[in-house]
């Protein structure tokens, strides 16, 4: 029991008031100012009791006329005493956040346990006394109240165990997002379509909940994708890795798997699994996986079967083999590091070029990887980058070219070079080429020259944006007659 002179006690409560106002001053953590500040306002009205009772003796407030000091007023006292000790022993004082152990729940049960044993003596009334008094009362008002008081209990329930927190990304029957808040009657979360559902504790407590968040961040995602049993899978594989690499959003670490997951009636099912590391993105990764793979099958003819439900009568488009030809014998001529070679140069490049579309942001080469083919574009754009900080160089549109250096000298790519919008690009490789310059070596000191004035334009942009030239080494003409065998 508190002292109960009545100088004392207005002395208590001065000093629960300024204690709990001071510390509010000291600590950093806003749940214990919050409850600081509510024990404040406790002391201030025990006071205030004290007061009333000291003023108007026959107050209804003084059950006992003892010194003025009224039941009401110290159990006013032990809520405000009690309060402020429990947010004080429980939470951190110098950082934002509950205690992982003693949850506000748990805290708020627990002052609540205290301040109604210290009512009992307080009021003058027994525990067997006020156990059986209110038996009839507390069957009632628990059968009316038995859905609040099983969330209520199931909130606390969840609250020990934290099997997720506010912040979490969780899975709840039909429902999936994030915790925004959770209360003693609902879990709130926050879906990814922005709408807040309350899931009442009682019923989160019986049912199984899936924490994307825990133990670790990181969730696995798949995707299924069909490929024609005309490909070998191993081919199939290999596009799917390389497609699934280079999609936003996927980890490098735990790497990508490829399984072979099924023979269908009209595919060969492949299931890509991938990780991220942040569920909020999981349809964001899923998309752009699956957009990597359309491209890259493009790319690689390899067929995505119509769903075998459709029945269709399928004609392969006529290519015009001659016209395409043409178009690309007329690209090979329109470069001018390749301008001034003979037609049959020209013809022996177009004869194993190849067109290959890529997405919006698809590297096309990367910089330092070896190569040796060179790049026309044919419609779109691409961005020219130096650098792990990506810095851009140029912007090069239809019509334009890039890679010729590692198609004449084999070397390594000077830049990394991507796709800015759908791009197809008309990829010319060395091989046939390598045979005709081998037959007519003669053309060495054309290409060298051309391609001489051609480095210097390169070393002048990749100056204007202050990257060092690329180191020269050798002669141009000294590592062509290399490259092609020559020497």
């Amino acid at each position: 029991m508190l002292a109960s002179h009545p100088n004392i006690r207005i002395l208590l409560a001065a000093v629960l008031l300024v204690g709990a106002s001071g510390l509010m001053l000291v600590v950093r953590n806003r749940l214990i100012r919050r409850r600081l500040l509510f024990s404040a306002g406790v002391a201030a009205g025990a006071a205030l009791v004290h007061l009333v009772a000291a003023w108007r003796p026959d107050s209804f407030l003084v059950i006992n006329d003892t010194n003025y000091t009224t039941p009401f007023e110290q159990l006013l006292e032990v809520a405000a005493l009690t309060n402020a000790v429990v947010a004080l022993v429980f939470n951190p004082w110098f950082k934002d956040g509950e205690s992982d152990r003693t949850p506000a729940i748990v805290q708020d049960s627990l002052v609540l346990a205290i301040v109604l044993g210290a009512a009992l003596p307080l009021f003058e009334v027994s525990s067997f006394s006020f156990l059986t008094g209110s038996a009839i009362v507390a069957a009632v008002t628990g059968f009316a109240l038995q859905d609040t008081l099983g969330n209520a209990f199931a909130g606390i329930a969840i609250q020990i165990e934290r099997p997720f927190r506010v912040g979490h990304w969780i899975g709840v029957g039909d429902h999936a997002g994030m915790v925004t808040e959770m209360t003693w009657r609902a879990t709130k979360i926050r879906t990814k379509a922005g709408n807040l559902v309350a899931l009442p504790n009682s019923q989160l407590s019986s049912m199984a909940v899936h924490n994307y968040s825990v133990p670790s961040a990181l969730t696995r995602l798949q995707v299924e994708v069909g490929a024609g049993y005309g490909v070998p899978p191993n081919e199939v594989k290999d596009a799917l890795l390389s497609a699934v690499r280079a999609s936003e959003y996927v980890l490098a670490t735990p790497s990508p798997e490829i399984l072979v997951f099924d023979f269908s009636a009209s595919a060969i099912t492949y299931r890509v699994r991938f990780w991220i590391d942040d569920f909020a993105n999981d349809e964001r990764a899923m998309s752009a996986v699956r957009t990597r793979i359309f491209y890259a099958f493009r790319r690689r003819n390899i067929d995505i079967p119509w769903p075998i439900q459709i029945e269709y009568q399928r004609e392969d488009p006529v290519v015009d083999v001659v016209g395409r030809h043409a178009r690309f014998l007329k690209g090979v001529a329109g470069v001018p590091v390749l301008a001034g070679l003979p037609e049959e140069a020209h013809r022996a490049l177009a004869s194993t070029a190849t067109e290959l579309l890529f997405a919006d942001g698809e590297i096309i080469v990367r910089q330092d990887d070896p190569g040796a083919s060179m790049f026309l574009i044919l419609s779109g754009s691409v961005v020219v980058t130096l650098g792990p900080e990506k810095r851009e160089v140029a912007v090069i549109h239809a019509g334009g070219y890039f890679g010729e250096m590692s198609l004449l000298t084999g070397d390594n790519r000077a830049a990394t070079v991507a796709a800015r919008g759908d791009c197809m690009v008309l990829e010319i490789t060395g091989d046939a080429f390598r045979d005709y310059v081998q037959r007519k070596p003669e053309v060495i000191d054309q290409l060298s020259a051309a391609a001489t004035v051609r480095r210097k334009e390169l070393d002048q942009a990749r100056a204007a944006v202050g990257a060092p030239p690329v180191p020269a080494g050798a002669s141009l003409r000294d590592r062509m007659r290399e490259f092609f065998g020559l020497d």
